[in-house]
């Protein structure tokens, strides 16, 4: 009884969380990332800056990154904003396709990675990459996922996906990626 009352809570916080995100302005200083691109990060989308709206190459149709025939999305980063743990609405739809695509394979599992650009502390920045990993659990929970398929890792700023002081450097290592 007590779980379904923690339950019914989680997801009304999630769902304000949803809505109260929904309503800011959004983006960072210069425009979203489009999380479309593949990389030298082993196949890992690293996206590039500046664009200001998510691209829709690489994902056919209006599946919203859901591959045809049940392969893992191509898109398998997801970007945040600086000093947020807050999932951004355009990546959405490629958390609902990971998600379906778990739902659809009970023996996949997934391993968050949680990622920050390199401004704070070593200690903040793990915490905040933990926080990011656990803001895409919940909502793959909340899916419909089975916890036991995911696991949550924090690389803080360990390992940029690009050096340098720019915004545009900054803002590609703020990121989760999907490693399965």
């Amino acid at each position: 009884m007590q779980f379904k009352s923690h339950a019914r809570i989680l997801a009304i916080a999630l769902s304000l969380a949803l809505v109260a995100g929904c309503s800011s302005t959004g983006g960072s200083r210069d425009g979203s990332m489009d999380g479309t691109g593949t990389g030298a990060n082993g196949g890992v989308g690293t996206g590039t800056a500046g664009s200001g709206q998510v691209s829709g190459s690489g994902i056919s149709g209006d599946r919203s990154g859901q591959q045809a025939d049940g392969r893992i999305p191509e898109v398998r980063t997801i970007y945040f904003d600086y000093d947020r743990d807050s999932i951004r609405p355009e990546f959405e739809s490629v958390l609902v396709s990971h998600a379906r695509y778990l739902r659809s394979n009970g023996n996949a599992r997934v391993v968050l990675q949680g990622h920050t650009d390199e401004r704070g502390t070593r200690e903040y920045n793990l915490a905040l990459g933990e926080r990011r990993a656990n803001a895409v659990k919940r909502f793959l929970e909340v899916q419909g996922v089975s916890p036991s398929q995911f696991e949550v890792v924090s690389y803080g700023e360990e390992r940029l996906a690009a050096r340098g002081a720019s915004e545009d450097a900054h803002a590609q290592n703020r990121r989760v990626v999907f490693a399965y």
